[in-house]
This record gives C-alpha cells, structure tokens and sequence, in this order.
C-alpha cells in the first residue's frame, strides 16, 4: 500500500498529538474513508491544507474541532496537526462546553492559538517526546481555556483505570461489576450515560489507543497487537481503519 503521510505521535494520559505530512499522488489529495473515533479531534494547519466532510454536515476548510464519535471524512495535503482529547478527561469536557456545537466546529480566530501554531511550524517534528508533548498539553488549555467541567462518576473512572491495566487480557462487563460496585445493568447504564459509548466499545477504544501507542515506538503491527489485546494484526488493521478511515499501513511513523 502506497504512503499517505509521514507522521510522527506522542502521547499522554488524556490526549495525544499526531504531526502529519500528508504526500499528494498524481495531482490528487487523497482522502480518508469515513469514520468515527471516540477522541474529540482538533484539526489544525501547519502550513499545510485540508479539508473535513461530515454526513450530515456541510465541508470546512479552517481549523476544526471534531466531535467524539462523530462520523467524519477527511483529506489533507501537507502540514497539519491532530490533537485528539479524551471527551472524559476534564479538559476534554471543557473543550467540547466551549467549542462543539456539531459534529464538526470551526475554530474561532484566538491570538493565543496563532502564535503557538506559527512557533511550531518551523519546530523540528523530530524533537524529543517531551518537547512535543508538551506543546500538545499547551494547545488543549489554550483551547479549553477556563472553562470548568465535572469529571466522570468515580465509579467509571475505577472501571477505565482497571481497564487499563488489563487491556492484554480478556475482559467483559460482569468482570468490572465489582469494580465498580454496581449490579450489570446500572453500571451498564452509567457506563454509557457517562463515556457515550458501550463498554465492550470502550475497551475496543482503549485497546486501539494502547496499540498508537506502541506502533508510534517503532514496533511492528503484530506485536502492537498482542500487547493491546487484538487477536492478530489483522484485527487491530481493521479496527484502526474503522476508526482512523485508513489502514495504519498507509502512515509511515517517524519515531
């Protein structure tokens, strides 16, 4: 499969920031399919274009914060910058108060944002994880800015922590129950009430986020896939083509 972008991602606890360089082929921008993930995504301009299509949704050009879950199309040519945000993280929460209003939302025009995109144009996309990292944790508060937003029920917070730890294993709704200290059907209730999505969903999420994270180290599909708890790499290659809109293939990571 032929190389649609060069990207190079960092991650944290709550977020991540994905650095692309999308190559252009026979005169044609390449698009994604579409696709749904559970982070809320900032998409912003390096220098570089694209161009965001939802279903329901007419296309936007500028800068653009995607709603969690929201099923999306996109195409990009050059330099460009996704920031992908937990929607349970609080941060997450205030960004989407202050900014969502759809599936897809553009970006006010903010002094603060256009300096901080305008000093990392010219940055080194090799710099060290902290460096980057810590650009990407400044990008959310300027986008969160002060708004203030409660956290999940600490019971689902206990249950995605477990989760965490044991995303190699085989793991169902009955087996967080006493996590939780709920009977199944009001943790599977609030579970949904709280995170948007089923628990079997969820975990699919988590173990996708894992797999990011471990490919973007260097590591082959296969072994991202053992240790996020995917069958196989065919598995996970789906699983991140429902969720990216491309196959993890077509991205080549720069480590």
């Amino acid at each position: 499969m032929e190389v649609l972008a060069q990207t190079r991602v960092v991650l944290w606890e709550g977020g991540s920031l994905w650095l692309v360089d999308a190559a252009r082929f026979d005169g044609e921008t390449r698009s994604t399919d579409f696709h749904a993930h559970h982070a809320i995504q900032v998409t912003l301009s390096l220098g570089g274009t694209f161009r965001l299509v939802a279903e329901d949704e007419a296309s936007t050009t500028a800068d653009t914060v995607v709603a969690a879950d929201g099923l999306h199309r996109f195409e990009a040519e050059g330099r460009i910058a996704l920031l992908f945000v937990e929607p349970e993280s609080r941060l997450g929460r205030g960004l989407a108060a202050r900014h969502i209003s759809g599936t897809l939302s553009e970006l006010a025009p903010s002094p603060v944002l256009a300096a901080e995109l305008e000093a990392f144009r010219t940055s080194d996309w090799r710099a060290p994880d902290s460096e980057i990292i810590a650009w990407g944790r400044r990008l959310v508060g300027v986008l969160a800015a002060d708004e203030r937003a409660e956290i999940p029920d600490y019971r689902v917070r206990k249950v995605i922590a477990w989760v965490n730890e044991r995303l190699d294993r085989t793991l169902s709704l009955a087996d967080a129950v006493p996590v939780a200290g709920l009977s199944s059907s009001r943790l599977r209730h609030l579970f949904v009430e709280q995170t948007g999505l089923p628990f079997k969903t969820y975990v699919l999420w988590l173990r996708l986020s894992r797999a990011v994270a471990i490919v973007a180290t260097g590591s082959p599909l296969t072994a991202a896939a053992h240790e996020a708890g995917f069958s196989d790499s065919a598995h996970l290659s789906r699983t991140f083509r429902r969720m990216f809109g491309v196959a993890p293939t077509a991205l080549q990571m720069l480590t």
